[in-house]
């Protein structure tokens, strides 16, 4: 009786010991492998969401978001494409680059009259602020 006692007690040891080591490894905080250009652009781009899209907001009604934020390139972005032409040729781009928060944006839709409602949003979600303004 006594050896299968032992080879018991070892058994729930080397489980206990396995499982304190599986449940360690989940414990790592994810945010904390994110660059600045991604924890930049995930805010960024839930508020644009959040305000341009999801609101039904009429000045960006013919517009659709295309999230690129899992980017490998170090480059996370998302983009407006027109919406009945979702793998059309984006008309704004607002992306991040590697280690940096700043954001940058360009495309057709800052030469419209749209561009500066579209610049000043995007200054005031990258600075932290998630309100969505008034219509310019």
């Amino acid at each position: 009786m006594r050896p299968t006692t032992t080879r018991l007690a070892v058994a729930t040891a080397a489980g206990l010991v396995l499982a304190s080591c599986q449940s360690g490894s989940k414990s790592t905080p994810a945010p904390a492998g994110k660059s600045a250009s991604l924890l930049a652009m995930e805010q960024v781009a839930i508020a644009a969401h959040k305000c341009w899209i999801a609101s039904k907001d009429p000045a960006f009604k013919s517009y659709q978001m295309a999230n690129e934020l899992n980017s490998f390139g170090g480059t996370p972005r998302f983009l407006l494409v027109p919406a009945k032409h979702y793998g059309g040729k984006p008309l704004l781009v607002v992306q991040a680059q590697g280690n940096s928060s700043r954001v940058d944006v360009f495309g057709p839709l800052m030469a419209e009259p749209l561009g500066a409602r579209i610049g000043s949003d995007i200054a005031r979600w990258q600075a932290g602020n998630p309100a969505c303004g008034a219509a310019a």
